[in-house]
């Protein structure tokens, strides 16, 4: 979850950290800091700052970072409370090393009590500050061997504390005896490392090198990098000496300017609509044969012999994912599943043969997704018959980060950098995703006809537009029914069928940025136990669109009406709108596009409920945007 930079060349560090740290701040805010040092031989210098990184801005400007060589690091608290005690970095004893860490050492705890029986006093919480102590450690034996001081002795005491450490980490470590080096090292957790002239930047993602460089160099799994001034020796987990060409960032990572929006989520939500039409544009041409009506970029062969599909995904990506499941078995006649997958990842389901697993994550580094592909393919593999190959396929919106590396096959939704914690765009992006996907698989097979395929397609084509108007519309009317909220504790979101996931996301959307309890149902499920909850005090939300459901959909809303709840349609105007107390209008389109819509006045009734309550939209509490531990 937490962001690390890491800096070193000619150029006073601090500003680097500092803009770098800005640019990474979404993956967690609960405090920041720095380190750095000056070649020259100077002493290190570290700052730490509680809250968010402007607090640390405020320090570093009063008091000063002198050096060229630097860390630096944004929190999102796993072990510890948000306090400056527990910022980092961490230094050891004698304030001469210092790291920074994102991910989890999961033996800290023996790691400490061994540390704690060799004379060591801790001073945080956190699981993080055993490796500096580590570190120094392995530096003191080194040198009591008749060692000197020298950059590949950080190296070689990194390397070997790597061993110890269990659980996934990428750290950045400074010595204040080598100004010259900078080492870092990474497992199951991101670092980049950015080439500049003469200089270097390692970071957690590929917005901190915005403006830096766009030449980089993604680090494996267990490896550990020496970077100097003069070049970079980048080593395995064995200690050879490996030889890898760096890579060309794709895209524009400029994520800084709002542009006149109040807050990132708000810009975001106005951006859907060019998310759709750069979507339509690249993936529906107009043009294409009718056996081959959408430009996805897999060969035929991708799409042979598949007979089910599962979905692993967390969060906001297992909603879409949910959409997409009924997509593919409704319109593509696929079965499909869909799993959370941090539980798929410790109690899969049993293997089924000629299998497609699609991993979903807009991040592309969403550790519990990352770990269920690689252990599901694993087990694949080690069954070893040919229909029980691995099969998988990753849905991201970085196409620089993990799950490219890691997955044979990439869908990427082309949504650009989403700054807001609370996911919108990318949202969509993944939506229109899996309608590619669906598209794809259904001319393919038998189970609708090339008519109906077409009309979805032409339906596809008429969202941009439709997003536009609608966007600008429920922009003024969220804002009007927010007022209703003020003292609202407990919201209920209903849907059914193909809308069922978008109520869950309606709800998680309300939950992440206004801090009100909020849940989504199936609408048939009221009666099932949710209804006891219903008063006057807890209002409903129903997504009610025109199709198989929809007047069930009406029915279920009536039960909740006669229980004295505050009733908000998202619903057509004119199809029986008359039963809501407030009515949000979407276009009457078919059932199977109308999640595509249907999102949107939810996304904004929750932004602007919040900023009715004057709450931190695009950093709401206790959350990050990439959530890379487990």
């Amino acid at each position: 979850m937490c962001g690390i930079v890491a800096v070193i060349g000619s150029r006073e560090a601090a500003p680097l950290l500092l803009q770098g740290l800005q640019r990474l701040e979404y993956r967690g805010y609960d405090s920041a800091g720095i380190a750095t040092v000056e070649t020259s031989g100077g002493s290190l210098t570290c700052k730490r700052a509680q809250g968010k990184l402007v607090n640390l801005l405020n320090l570093v400007n009063d008091q000063g970072a002198p050096g060229q060589l630097g860390i630096g690091h944004t929190r999102w608290a796993t072990h510890g409370k948000p306090e400056v005690r527990n910022a980092h970095p961490h230094r050891d004893s004698s304030g001469r090393v210092a790291v920074v860490q994102n991910g989890i050492i999961e033996n800290h705890s023996s790691l400490r009590k061994e540390l704690e029986s060799q004379g060591v006093v801790f001073v945080s919480d956190t699981d993080t500050e055993v490796i500096p102590h580590l570190i120094s450690r392995e530096l003191n034996f080194l040198k009591s061997e008749g060692r000197a001081c020298s950059s590949s002795l950080l190296l070689e005491a990194v390397r070997k504390v790597s061993f110890e450490l269990q659980g996934a980490f990428a750290l950045a470590v400074i010595w204040e005896d080598t100004p010259e080096a900078l080492v870092v090292a990474k497992r199951q957790t991101p670092l980049l490392i950015g080439f500049g002239e003469g200089e270097f930047l390692c970071a957690s993602d590929t917005p901190a090198l915005a403006g830096f460089t766009r030449t980089i160099l993604p680090m494996e799994d267990d490896e550990v990098a020496l970077l100097t001034p003069l070049g970079i020796e980048l080593y395995d987990r064995l200690g050879k000496r490996q030889q890898r060409s760096p890579s060309l960032l794709k895209g524009q990572e400029d994520v800084a300017n709002k542009n006149n929006f109040r807050h990132f989520m708000l810009k975001e939500i106005y951006e859907q609509s060019e998310t759709a039409r750069l979507w339509t544009d690249r993936y529906l041409p107009l043009g294409l044969p009718d056996e081959a009506p959408i430009a996805l970029p897999f060969e035929d062969s991708f799409y042979e012999g598949i007979e089910r599909i599962q979905i692993l995904a967390c969060g906001t990506s297992r909603h879409a994912a949910m959409v997409g499941a009924h997509l593919l078995e409704q319109f593509a006649g696929i079965p499909t599943t869909v799993f959370y997958a941090s539980e798929f990842r410790y109690a899969p389901p049993p293997l089924t043969a000629n299998t497609l697993t699609i991993g979903v994550t807009q991040s592309g580094e969403t550790a519990d997704t990352l770990a269920a592909l690689s252990m599901e393919a694993k087990r694949r593999e080690a069954y070893g018959k040919i229909a029980f190959d691995s099969r998988q396929l990753g849905i991201t919106n970085r196409l620089e980060s993990s799950i490219t590396r890691q997955v044979p096959n990439i869908l990427d939704i082309g949504a650009g950098i989403e700054v807001g914690v609370a996911a919108t765009k990318t949202f969509l992006g993944q939506l229109l995703a899996f309608y590619g996907l669906t598209i794809s698989f259904a001319s393919r097979r038998n189970h609708c006809s090339l008519k109906e395929v077409s009309k979805l397609i032409n339906e596809l084509r008429t969202v941009p537009s439709q997003l536009i108007t609608l966007i600008k519309k429920h922009d003024e009317i969220a804002e009007s029914l927010a007022q209703y909220f003020v003292e609202v504790q407990n919201v209920i979101f209903l849907g059914r069928g193909i809308n069922y996931p978008i109520a869950l996301e309606g709800a998680l959307k309300l939950k992440e940025i206004s801090y009100i309890h909020a849940e989504g149902y199936p609408a048939g499920e009221m009666k099932h136990g949710p209804i006891a909850l219903l008063e006057r005090r807890v209002p409903v939300v129903s997504i009610a669109t025109p199709g198989v459901v929809f007047d069930k959909v009406l029915s279920n809303a009536q039960e909740a009406k006669a229980r004295d709840s505050q009733l908000i349609g998202v619903a057509p105007e004119g199809r029986a709108s008359e039963i809501f107390d407030a009515l949000m209008p979407i276009p009457e389109v078919s059932e199977w596009i109308s999640p595509l819509l249907a999102v949107v006045p939810l996304q904004l009734l929750s932004y602007h409920i919040a900023a009715n309550r004057g709450l931190d939209i695009d950093q709401p509490r206790n959350l990050a945007k990439s959530v890379t531990v487990e």
